[in-house]
């Protein structure tokens, strides 16, 4: 089966008009998302799934994804904050979502095929996508065989500050672990970070890590409820506690219910951490468009 792409949005919301999602960085006024559906589709992916909050889903179909329907067939799902496992009730104080892995949960229903799921506000680079399709269309539904795009973190950098990414430990190309690392940046020749004890580590500019573009089988939604339940129990009253998908990640590997093979890429992932790293994004697409790699406008 042709795979389907899960792009997060939920955090679009009410601050929608001011957020990074939709700041135009295209030569036509494109945004990051407008490449990604672009790229997905030209990849071979056959349906969008964006996560969203349901209070925002008029002007969602309004503004974003009718653009998108009549290239590719669209669908939204809806992440909730009272969307929980039976026998669990949200807490009375908590506003804060539950995170990226609750928010991939949100579309279990619509989604019966494999699947790559993205940020909505990250730029992942044309290769990245038809490696994961590539891969996508060969597994077996039934199985956890899983993939992750593994970026060179010397590509994933800003000039204007550290920071945060999965630093990746494998074995025979397949993921072992990620870990959360911080303040990551170079220093003269040199890339240097920080761990959860805020011990200075030096990383290898090739190191992999992990910037949220991962491929599964259908297995994952089970998975994930499992592993949601044990969050709530030891930790879902605590109100800003997040659920997230690396960590589900490490979690069944470690365990060894699946394994993750890590796909390795050239492409440079392009976001917008800090405000100006917006020129760079900018002229890097229009190098692209000049390169005949977009067309401009893109949705010709």
């Amino acid at each position: 089966m042709q795979p389907t792409l899960v792009i997060l949005a939920a955090g679009m919301g009410s601050r929608y008009g001011g957020l990074k999602q939709i700041d135009p960085v295209g030569p036509s006024g494109e945004t990051i998302m407008d490449y990604s559906v672009f790229d997905a589709k030209q990849a071979g992916f056959v349906k969008i799934v964006f996560v969203i909050q349901r209070n925002f889903e008029k002007e969602f179909n309004e503004q974003i994804s009718q653009k998108y329907k009549k290239h590719i067939p669209v669908n939204c799902a809806f992440q909730e904050l009272d969307d929980l496992p039976a026998n669990f009730k949200l807490p009375a104080h908590r506003v804060k979502p539950w995170g990226t892995g609750h928010a991939l949960r949100a579309a279990r229903e619509v989604i019966h095929e494999p699947l790559a799921v993205i940020n909505a506000d990250d730029f992942y680079g044309r290769s990245a996508f038809q490696s994961m399709a590539e891969n996508l269309n060969s597994v077996d539904l039934h199985r956890s065989d899983w993939f992750m795009i593994g970026y060179k973190v010397i590509k994933t950098l800003s000039e204007h500050g550290g920071v945060n990414r999965g630093i990746c430990q494998s074995e025979n190309g397949y993921l072992k672990s990620i870990e959360e690392i911080f303040n990551i940046k170079k220093e003269g020749e040199i890339i240097q970070a920080q761990d959860k004890d805020d011990k200075i580590h030096t990383l290898d500019p090739s190191t992999p890590c992990s910037m949220n573009f991962f491929g599964f089988t259908p297995t994952i939604f089970k998975i994930l409820e499992d592993s949601f339940v044990k969050f709530l129990e030891s930790s879902g009253q605590e109100e800003k506690s997040e659920f997230f998908i690396p960590s589900v990640v490490n979690e069944i590997i470690n365990s060894n219910q699946a394994q993750m093979k890590i796909l390795g890429t050239d492409s440079s992932w392009f976001g917008m951490t800090y405000k100006e790293d917006k020129p760079s994004v900018v002229a890097n697409i229009q190098q692209m468009v000049k390169n005949k790699i977009y067309p401009s406008p893109l949705w010709v």
